[in-house]
């Protein structure tokens, strides 16, 4: 889930992520070295496969075909989102996503159609990382983490939980082989849906470690934050040091 709103904010960040291009380290960056070693790495797996991969994938999918397995992975993900939603006490939210669930994983065909959202019954994005940040635990520094990309320290550690107790295809499915499938396919699926987005990356960034970093950082306050991150320079992330 992480990758799907990693660039969903990119155009939201091009001038402040180019505006610290030329500027002093950035306070939340103190591994900034290690993280940008880490980012050409993760930029050079991915032009050299998950690119290439995802881009076969993408003209071998008919669109309708491609839409019902991003939708499929997506209702899935509800699971998780049902449960952060009980963890965070957001409990209107938590009936209303158990009624999408139900909608698309019966009338929708086990989610490969979005019937929910056409009945008011929107996405939600929930994970273990917003959780905490809910109850105030802080992001702490940032952290690129290999293949799986822009983190800090409280949404790596919300990531292990969300992987290793929420995710059903982990725990659920049991065959391992089918269960890598799923994996598999997951992964190609949400590259494919970013490959504009990761044109819009390069073309428009003058540095897109900075560009990237601001954009998952602001995302990631904005989505603890229901959309309303406070004002006090003492709960941005993005506040310089005195």
């Amino acid at each position: 889930m992480h990758s799907r709103v990693i660039f969903s904010s990119l155009l939201l960040v091009v001038v402040t992520g180019c505006a610290r291009l030329n500027g002093p380290p950035a306070p939340h960056d103190p591994f900034e070295r290690y993280n940008r070693a880490m980012y050409t790495f993760n930029d050079s797996f991915d032009r050299a496969i998950a690119k290439p991969v995802a881009k076969v994938y993408r003209a071998a999918m008919p669109s309708w075909a491609d839409k019902g397995v991003t939708n499929f992975f997506s209702n899935i993900d509800d699971i998780a989102v049902i449960l952060n939603d009980l963890l965070q006490l957001k409990f209107r939210q938590c009936i209303a996503d158990m009624g999408r669930f139900l909608v698309n994983s019966t009338l929708g065909l086990a989610g490969f159609i979005d019937i929910a959202t056409a009945l008011g019954l929107p996405k939600h994005y929930e994970d273990f990382g917003q959780t905490l940040g809910y109850w105030g635990v802080p992001p702490g520094p940032y952290l690129m983490l290999p293949f799986l990309g822009p983190n800090t320290i409280r949404d790596t550690t919300g990531l292990a939980v969300d992987l290793y107790e929420f995710d059903p295809t982990l725990n659920l499915v049991d065959h391992v082989a089918i269960r890598n499938r799923l994996l598999l396919t997951d992964l190609i699926d949400t590259r494919a849906d970013l490959l504009q987005s990761s044109r819009l990356l390069e073309t428009a960034a003058l540095d897109p470690y900075t560009f990237l970093r601001e954009a998952y950082l602001q995302r990631r306050q904005y989505l603890v934050y229901d959309g309303n991150p406070p004002q006090d320079d003492k709960l941005d992330p993005f506040a310089d040091e005195p």
